[in-house]
């Protein structure tokens, strides 16, 4: 029953009016969005416009205020335990024991996921060698980078091979040239048929990953088409002085 009520579903993601308030403040306004099953899609916004915030929900974190939320056909609120065997996150803020090695934070991972310890094992070897962080691995956490840990904190998140993965600023502090080879990582997962949702600072990465991008501001999705679309729709040259024109302000300034 389970898989063929999945069958039939065309959307991977299915958001209506959903809001989340903080006392009087609505840290999500009404957002109605709809992911495709294989798409990358791009979530923009300045600080404080609802990424994070939305992010959360989806994951099962937060709870919605209003509206509902289905993933991969199963409701946030009545199938919590369904969704969580389908994703991965790597979230905004770093998660992860300092004290263990990367490669011994990735398997902890994989043993939270309920993986046997021969997938453990084939799953990890797989991750390191794609994403060229092998070496690194055998470190202890403590003395990684910031972009060493965004690294780790997206093999984490990659572990159980979930069907759909929530990549909350997935490179931030990272190098240009690991976020180039990074972008090229993330590339790869959708010839996987995997479903992400990236949000992100630099406007150029969701530029180059993304299928399509959402723009929201105060809560509210004020823009939505590919990259393309909107630079065409909005008579720009980049997806940056596309996000100026609607905005106002630039992505990394407060709201």
């Amino acid at each position: 029953m389970e898989n063929a009520r999945k069958t039939e579903i065309r959307n991977e993601i299915v958001i209506e009016d959903l809001e989340k308030n903080y006392g009087g403040i609505k840290a999500v306004n009404g957002l109605n969005l709809t992911v495709k099953k294989g798409e990358l899609f791009g979530l923009l916004g300045p600080n404080g416009a609802g990424k994070t915030t939305t992010i959360s929900i989806l994951c099962g974190l937060l709870a919605p205020s209003a509206g509902s939320v289905q993933i991969a056909g199963f409701d946030v609120k009545e199938d919590l335990s369904k969704i969580k065997e389908r994703i991965g996150l790597c979230p905004q803020e770093a998660a992860y024991y300092k004290f263990l090695s990367g490669k011994e934070n990735i398997e902890l991972m994989g043993i939270l996921h309920g993986l046997d310890k021969a997938t453990l094992k084939n799953h990890s070897a797989e991750l390191l060698s794609q994403s060229d962080f092998a070496d690194k691995a055998r470190r202890r956490a403590k003395g990684y980078s910031g972009g060493m840990v965004r690294q780790l904190n997206l093999l984490m998140a990659l572990i159980s091979d979930p069907e759909i993965v929530f990549l909350d600023e997935p490179t931030v502090g990272m190098d240009a040239r690991v976020r180039r080879r990074t972008w090229e990582y993330i590339k790869s997962l959708k010839d996987q048929d995997k479903t992400i949702i990236l949000t992100t600072h630099y406007i150029e990465e969701a530029q180059s990953l993304s299928d399509r991008v959402g723009i929201i501001d105060y809560g509210e999705l004020i823009a939505l088409g590919s990259p393309g679309e909107l630079m065409e729709k909005h008579q720009s040259r980049d997806l940056e002085e596309v996000f100026l024109k609607i905005t106002g302000r630039r992505i990394a300034e407060g709201s």
